[in-house]
């Protein structure tokens, strides 16, 4: 067999099958070669010097059509960039004002923020709940810095996620008696509605032109309709003139104990308190539970029969 030179011989291949360990892929072989690729970097890269683009008098005219846009934002790419942003923005401004003096948490000024819902027809993303929970904890945390060293960009930024209307500064008013001395109270329960008219009398109490015993034949009810009287000892130093309208008997007496409690805190207000521990000034909210479909009510099931 005639020899070569190493350099000119090519890379041998070796195959494995079944009956034979090692089969060469030509004829003519010589001996096995291994040839190993290694890269060495003789030197560093070093990065090319800025262009300074106003020393630069022969550069060629900019092409619009292939130049590159650069977003605005640097969240552009991302699932929900108006969110991304608008949550660096609140933290960058916690970072730069935190050391301002602060108001305990109870005296700071009562806020109501925009609802995630709110928030998402605000900025047109899907936003998760628990994602805008962190922008509203940034936002109470810059709301207890103390009003008189509030810096505008900081009202500014903060005024967007307020709701368009403030419950909180919506101030109630007061009822007064009017010219006859007449104080007026609005109660309602289930879907019975009062209007109490008390003035001061002797006990006297009309409900619908008629007495009180006509209207309801339960002494329980009646007691119900005047309980707030009963309960602060009122009951022959005013006279009751009630409209009731809706529901039923228990509706419509407990309906008059919440408008007299609050025709009566008219006439008195120190008595607010004692009203409160009766239960008469808090309305309440309990209705029937509707009857659900395949059940004899709200939640009884017909008899299980097995057979």
């Amino acid at each position: 067999m005639a020899s070569k030179s190493s350099s000119s011989l090519p890379i041998q291949l070796i195959f494995r099958c079944a009956n034979r360990q090692t089969r060469t892929a030509r004829p003519r072989w010589q001996p096995f070669l291994f040839r190993s690729f290694t890269t060495t970097i003789s030197q560093r890269a070093i990065a090319a010097p800025p262009i300074d683009f106003a020393s630069q008098h022969n550069l060629p005219p900019l092409n619009v059509q292939n130049a590159r846009v650069i977003p605005a934002s640097p969240s552009y790419f991302s699932g929900r960039p108006d969110f991304t942003d608008n949550l660096l923005n609140l933290q960058a401004l916690l970072r730069k004002h935190q050391t301002l003096p602060t108001v305990a948490p109870g005296q700071a000024p009562r806020v109501a923020w925009r609802t995630v819902s709110q928030y998402r027809l605000l900025v047109g993303e899907p936003v998760r709940a628990s994602k805008y929970h962190q922008v509203v904890e940034i936002l109470r945390r810059l709301n207890q810095i103390h009003p008189a060293v509030m810096p505008p960009e900081l009202q500014d930024a903060m005024q967007i996620y307020k709701r368009d209307v403030n419950p909180y500064a919506v101030v109630k008013q007061m009822s007064v008696t009017d010219k006859d001395g007449k104080a007026c109270g609005i109660g309602r329960r289930k879907s019975s509605s009062a209007k109490v008219y008390l003035v001061p009398g002797e006990g006297e109490v009309l409900v619908n032109g008629k007495s009180i015993n006509s209207v309801f034949g339960r002494i329980h009810d009646r007691e119900s309709a005047i309980w707030a009287l009963k309960a602060t000892g009122r009951i022959d130093k005013y006279n009751v003139w009630a409209l009731v309208s809706g529901g039923g008997t228990t509706g419509q007496a407990e309906a008059l104990t919440l408008g007299t409690a609050k025709a009566l805190m008219v006439h008195e207000p120190d008595l607010k308190p004692a009203l409160r521990r009766a239960g008469c000034v808090t309305r309440d909210p309990r209705r029937i539970e509707r009857k659900k479909p395949g059940k004899l009510k709200a939640r009884k099931m017909p008899a299980w029969v097995k057979r």
